[in-house]
């Protein structure tokens, strides 16, 4: 898949007045699909058999190739179907899904997901424990392995870097609702006004990030992301190096940092930074080198889109209600190498790396009080 180049255009939300509230429902759940297949229909065969009765169901299809969009719009009248014209990205599909949305709550599950009865539930009930939630994600199972964890919310590292938490403990970790650093994108729910509020993903992510992205400018504005264990949702996840993945992954993070974070906060975190340069230029070197030309370009994009990126953080410093201190304190120093790179590489990586970060992270917390 290849992004677009969509800086400059606004947010597909600033049309949202055209939402007709006077029919609203209590939770939309859109799906963004892309070449899904089978998958899709298993995630929707779940997904009626376990929702709450006030909810619709919004599948965007992008410009896929695997002709299950035809087979939904005969065969499934009660999902509505958006197609897009184009390959939009995960976000930008989001948000024409928002647009069509009536419900109160958006829930955001991939289609490569299988849901267990009462997790929608568990979702929207998790936003009357504390009037500040803005967010809430599941508690996500390998589909392949129900009994190991694919993720419980994501943990993210103060140099951006974004983790599953507690990617392969068993399922019965994790079993309190927690606060974490960000929501997983492949199943989480958000209160309507918010996500309006937010004008919802940023659209250049294109893939990767944008849940992190989502959360950080959530927490910005002073709001909370929610992990609840009793909404379980199943998800087909292989940890793997796609041809296109350290330039979206790389990209992104560097466009969150300038976007949520004070000018002298990043100056600060600079060391940090440049050992996080050190460490992912050696994980590209050693896993992924056919492509290591997409961290050059990563850095290409960033320097092209400069005044368009500024124009964004304008926008999003905007929103804060809270200091930096209170987004680093949602973020952890460690880095779990060992389940990206197995062996004695990972492990001695885990012993240099992150005793360094612990000081970085420790340093940076003793100065940054804005």
């Amino acid at each position: 898949m290849q992004a677009k180049q969509r800086v400059e255009q606004p947010s597909r939300l600033d049309t949202r007045t055209q939402t007709a509230v006077s029919q609203s429902c209590r939770a939309s759940i859109i799906i963004v699909n892309y070449n899904a297949e089978e998958k899709l229909l298993r995630c929707l065969e779940t997904v009626f058999c376990s929702s709450l009765p006030d909810c619709e169901v919004i599948v965007v299809d992008n410009q896929s190739s695997d002709g299950i969009a035809d087979l939904i719009e005969v065969d499934l009248p009660q999902v509505t179907l958006i197609r897009s014209k184009v390959n939009l990205g995960f976000g930008a599909g989001n948000n024409l899904g928002a647009l069509r949305a009536r419900g109160k709550y958006l829930v955001f599950l991939n289609p490569d997901t299988l849901v267990e009865q009462g997790w929608l539930e568990a979702l929207l009930a998790s936003f009357d424990t504390d009037a500040r939630v803005g967010l809430v994600t599941s508690k996500i199972l390998l589909a392949n392995q129900p009994e190991l964890i694919n993720t419980c919310g994501n943990a993210v590292h103060f140099t951006g870097l974004t983790l599953c938490r507690g990617l392969g403990q068993p399922r019965e970790a994790f079993g309190e609702m927690q606060e974490v650093d960000a929501v997983s994108g492949a199943a989480f729910a958000m209160r309507r006004d918010l996500f309006e509020a937010l004008r919802g993903f940023d659209e250049d992510t294109f893939l990767y990030m944008e849940d992190t992205d989502l959360s950080w400018r959530a927490r910005l504005s002073g709001w909370r992301s929610l992990y609840t264990p009793e909404s379980v949702v199943l998800h087909h996840y292989t940890l793997r190096m796609t041809p296109q993945k350290v330039f979206y992954q790389e990209r992104n993070r560097y466009l969150m940092l300038v976007k949520n974070l004070r000018w002298p906060t990043l100056f600060v975190l600079l060391p940090a930074q440049l050992l996080a340069e050190v460490m992912t230029w050696g994980f590209v070197l050693y896993n992924d080198r056919a492509n290591f030309m997409n961290k050059l370009r990563a850095y290409a994009w960033i320097i092209s889109n400069w005044p368009a990126i500024l124009r964004k953080r304008k926008a999003t410093q905007a929103l804060r209600r809270v200091p930096d201190r209170e987004l680093l304190r949602h973020t952890t120093f460690k880095l779990e190498f060992e389940l990206a790179s197995k062996g004695i590489v990972g492990t001695l990586a885990q012993l240099l790396f992150n005793p360094l970060f612990f000081i970085l992270r420790c340093l940076a917390m003793i100065l940054i009080w804005w």
